[in-house]
């Protein structure tokens, strides 16, 4: 899933090459993508791209005051072209076309969305504010506003798993899966320990975890084009993705917890104490 720095990336990347461009016309093709019909998504058709902005892992696109925005999900991706197909698109594929947006000098942007969960999103809106996702969104961590005393006030009295708890939209926006994981490894905590427990030092340590590395990220894909930026993001990940290879810090292996439709990578030596975790739903710290 695209997270908060590739979605950061991405929206660079159309904010340099798609604003000051008219919307020539917009092609959708799978019509459950689509989850808003006032304004008509035809209306941006003859408008121009004045802004792109970023709310937490949404996209969104100014177009004379009246907004597409776009949350890619677990497996959508947005593919820019330089040059767009002169035939019509056509659904299906290995990575179904979900909308086409056409601009005026011929290219454009694809939004795709493989494998059978569907999950992106788009909504054309005159205020980002009335996407429900938008207006729910916790604060952004690397917004001047988020600091220290602002993730304090987040984890004190939660009593819920750390690994949650950042993984939470409207508790923090834009962390995901794997930048959890990286969070959690910089910080060298367990991703089940209780959020209310965190000591002053532990927040404080968590807290550099979290802008460091999210900063990090986004440095990294600053100016990468969009087809490369899943490698690049795969290339600088520590833990995440990485089970049964070794800890770039320690050197001990990295182990995985799986669940139903997901896992968590972590380092026993970094995080737990030199103790594995339990590999099953609910799992608990092995005594």
């Amino acid at each position: 899933m695209p997270e908060l720095p590739e979605v950061e990336s991405l929206a660079g990347f159309l904010r340099e090459h798609a604003v000051g461009h008219v919307v020539a016309r917009v092609d959708v093709l799978a019509i459950s993508a689509l989850k808003t019909y006032d304004p008509p998504i035809t209306s941006l058709g003859g408008l121009t791209v004045t802004g792109v902005g970023r709310y937490g892992k949404f996209i969104d696109v100014d177009v004379d005051g009246l907004h597409l925005v776009m949350h890619l999900a677990r497996a959508g991706w947005l593919r820019w072209r330089e040059e767009m197909p002169v035939k019509p698109a056509r659904p299906g594929g290995k990575n179904p076309l979900a909308l086409r947006v056409h601009l005026d000098n011929g290219s454009g942007f694809d939004l795709t969305e493989a494998g059978t969960k569907k999950g992106l999103a788009v909504y054309v809106v005159r205020d980002p504010e009335e996407v429900p996702g938008v207006a729910t969104l916790g604060p952004d961590p690397l917004a001047g506003a988020f600091t220290k005393e602002t993730l304090a006030g987040i984890v004190g009295g939660r009593r819920t798993q750390i690994k949650g708890l950042l993984r939470d939209q409207k508790v923090i926006a834009g962390i995901g899966n794997a930048y959890s994981d990286e969070v959690l490894h910089v910080a060298r905590m367990s991703p089940f320990k209780i959020s209310s427990s965190l000591t002053e030092e532990e927040i404080e340590g968590l807290y550099e975890a979290i802008v460091g590395t999210l900063r990090d990220a986004v440095e990294r894909a600053r100016g990468v084009a969009a087809q490369d930026l899943k490698g690049e993001k795969k290339s600088g990940l520590r833990v995440h993705g990485r089970a049964g290879q070794p800890c770039p810090v320690c050197g001990d292996t990295v182990r995985e917890v799986s669940f139903a439709d997901s896992s968590l990578q972590y380092c026993p030596t970094c995080q737990t104490g030199g103790k594995p975790l339990a590999d099953r739903r609910m799992s608990r710290l092995l005594k």
